[in-house]
């Protein structure tokens, strides 16, 4: 007798689902209609006229337009960069960088030698300076002359 009543009562809980589910599904489907009718209303102001697809294929083309000019821009500065190497300009900046980096160095060797030589043979200091006279290290070799092409 338990057993009939366990298995009513399941029966029941059972039914009670199949219930509920039948209630949520046909629920869904007004649900959904309604929405289908939403949307079909919200349709029919937006269909498509020539004007607003001419407008549209404008901005498209203006923004085509620009992305087209910056690659064309990036394409001059990298084809610049190329030939960057080769620039007057530039070499004229290089040169004088390495005029001055050879009198710095010019000066400062000539002058280090000699004080080394001075500070370690003192009673030769007037044969070294002499010595480097007869090489031609002299006062006026701490500058090199900057020509310019063509002189």
């Amino acid at each position: 007798m338990l057993q009939i009543f366990y298995e009513s009562r399941d029966f029941f809980l059972l039914r009670n689902v199949y219930r509920k589910l039948e209630s949520d599904v046909h629920s869904s489907k007004r649900r959904f209609m309604e929405l289908a009718d939403q949307c079909n209303a919200l349709k029919k102001g937006r269909e498509e006229s020539v004007s607003r697809s001419v407008s549209n294929n404008r901005q498209y083309a203006s923004k085509s337009e620009d992305n087209l000019k910056k690659v064309e821009e990036k394409y001059s500065e990298l084809k610049m960069a190329e030939y960057a190497d080769n620039d007057p300009v530039a070499f004229k900046d290089a040169i004088s960088v390495a005029h001055a980096a050879a009198n710095r160095r010019t000066g400062i060797a000539s002058s280090q030698i000699l004080q080394w030589c001075s500070n370690n043979f003192p009673e030769a200091k007037e044969l070294l300076e002499h010595m480097f006279q007869e090489v031609g290290i002299s006062d006026d070799l701490d500058y090199l002359e900057m020509s310019t092409p063509g002189n």
